[in-house]
């Protein structure tokens, strides 16, 4: 196995992509990065963590402006971005804390389009993680606050606000199989099975 891979989980709301990836990043004895971004993030910027949270990986329909006005540049420093909207600042502050770690250590992130910031690295490793409706449904009644006769919709809302999120900063389609080197479904399968898939699948990288 290749010691220098970076590991991008993308998941589908209720398929385990946040347990899974932080279970092998204990597997591999590497960092793990979810929403320890947020609060990087707030430390670098000054801004509460709680703001950040009600945006994270949420698009806004600003972006385009901030491109046209010079002010979504990664060469500027953090105090540069004080005009954009909140959305905006939390995803040009965790793409640039993304592209700094890269360049660290290697780590598994969870989210933040951290496939398409790191598109041109060639160590990172990018994974899918998705199931079908109903076990995500089951998940996210077991592991969330959700009403049971609305938790259909609210998977649904949610993996369309991810859909939106990465289609907005990246410019493609979210889920698309050809962003990923690995897709796996979970629908029966456990964390520990996916993690094994996905160490495998490092180890025949790595030969």
């Amino acid at each position: 196995m290749s010691s220098k891979n970076i590991i991008t989980i993308t998941r589908q709301y209720g398929s385990g992509g946040h347990d899974i990836g932080k279970a092998l990043a204990e597997k591999l004895d590497i960092s793990f990065y979810d929403k320890e971004l947020i609060s990087i993030a707030a430390k670098k910027s000054g801004i509460s963590p709680e703001i950040f949270k009600d945006v994270d990986e949420k698009a806004t329909n600003s972006l385009l402006y901030s491109l046209s006005t010079g002010l979504y540049s990664y060469g500027n420093s953090f105090s540069s971005m004080g005009d954009l909207p909140v959305n905006d600042r939390l995803y040009i502050l965790q793409h640039k804390i993304i592209k700094e770690l890269s360049e660290k250590e290697t780590f598994v992130v969870v989210g933040r389009c951290a496939d398409y910031v790191l598109r041109d690295n060639p160590n990172v490793v990018k994974v899918f993680i998705y199931a079908n409706i109903d076990s995500r449904v089951k998940r996210a009644i077991a592991r969330q606050d959700i009403d049971p006769a609305r938790a259909k919709q609210a998977v649904q809302k949610a993996d369309k606000r991810r859909a939106n999120y990465y289609s907005f900063y990246s410019g493609k389609k979210w889920g698309m199989v050809d962003n990923y080197d690995l897709c796996i479904n979970t629908t029966n399968i456990n964390t520990d099975q996916a993690v094994n898939i996905i160490y495998e699948y490092l180890n025949v990288l790595g030969n």
